[in-house]
């Protein structure tokens, strides 16, 4: 079964009429799942189970991240109706996705398994509970809220650190925990080149930590106020500043995996590792003229 068979085999599980009708969701991890294949590829104590536990673990983060789609409080205006199945299908999906988890690994007698994985999500749902009252009480600063990020990317990756063995067992949570990182900076990155999400992201919390005073409080009353928002991510260059970011993150997970003793190993993860990089590349003059 090949790593493409793995998310074919995954959506498989997840497709469901309703659903497809009425919501969306969230990105597959593709980039995740094919690092944790192809890790686990090369242990002999997990290479049988390798595409379950990729298949496993694509099911569960795309619960975890169809939940996270679900917006605070009952939406408004005439669509309300609309948008209320459409949220209360989310958190069905989301149930469903998991549920889907549970029997796989069941089927496959895989007991420890669901609970590594079970206690992997309490956690995960705990650091996230933590995290938006710290959000909500502006307790961040930008350094904390990229450490969040990829907290909430890694948490189930790191779970089956304890299905590895030797030199794989040691290095895993490092090369996930930084993939993660280099996955939430190109997130943010390509957020702001969008001139989206500009009052959530990495530029907000960058500017109020960095900011002067009268800065700091209208963006602190004003985060509705997108020309305010792109002016104050422009003047403190948010952009340079994800891409310098990136570009660190990415060429340090570069040199860790190429220190790896697998040749096919190391191809399979700089392969992944290459859109960071590329991403993390300086915009030439036009592409900058384009995205504003």
């Amino acid at each position: 079964m090949t790593r493409y068979r793995v998310g074919q085999l995954a959506h498989r599980y997840m497709e469901h009429d309703m659903i497809a009708l009425h919501t969306e969701l969230p990105e597959f991890p593709d980039s995740r799942i094919r690092m944790l294949h192809a890790v686990l590829s090369q242990q002999p104590a997990t290479a049988s189970y390798k595409e379950l536990y990729a298949v496993v673990a694509s099911l569960i983060q795309m619960g975890l991240d169809t939940h996270d789609l679900v917006e605070d409080g009952p939406p408004a205006g005439k669509n309300a109706a609309l948008g209320m199945r459409a949220q209360q299908l989310k958190v069905l999906a989301g149930d469903y996705f998991s549920s889907r988890f549970y029997h796989l690994l069941s089927q496959a007698g895989q007991i420890e398994a669901v609970r590594r994985l079970s206690e992997a999500i309490c956690e995960l749902n705990r650091v996230k509970m933590s995290g938006y009252a710290r959000m909500k009480q502006l307790q961040w600063n930008a350094e904390d809220y990229i450490h969040y990020g990829a907290e909430i990317k890694s948490g189930l990756f790191l779970s089956f650190t304890g299905f590895m063995q030797g030199l794989y067992e040691r290095v895993w949570p490092e090369l996930v925990s930084r993939f993660c990182r280099c996955e939430v900076l190109l997130q943010e990155l390509n957020a702001v080149r969008r001139h989206e999400k500009l009052a959530v992201g990495w530029g907000f919390w960058h500017v109020l930590q960095e900011g002067t005073e009268e800065e700091r409080r209208s963006l602190s009353e004003r985060r509705d106020d997108h020309g305010l928002l792109r002016h104050l991510m422009e003047k403190y260059q948010v952009s340079e500043k994800l891409g310098s970011l990136l570009r660190q993150s990415a060429m340090q997970l570069h040199d860790q995996v190429s220190r790896l003793p697998s040749d096919k190993l190391v191809r399979e993860l700089h392969a992944l590792i290459e859109p960071f990089l590329a991403a993390g590349e300086p915009q030439p003059a036009a592409a900058l003229k384009e995205w504003g």
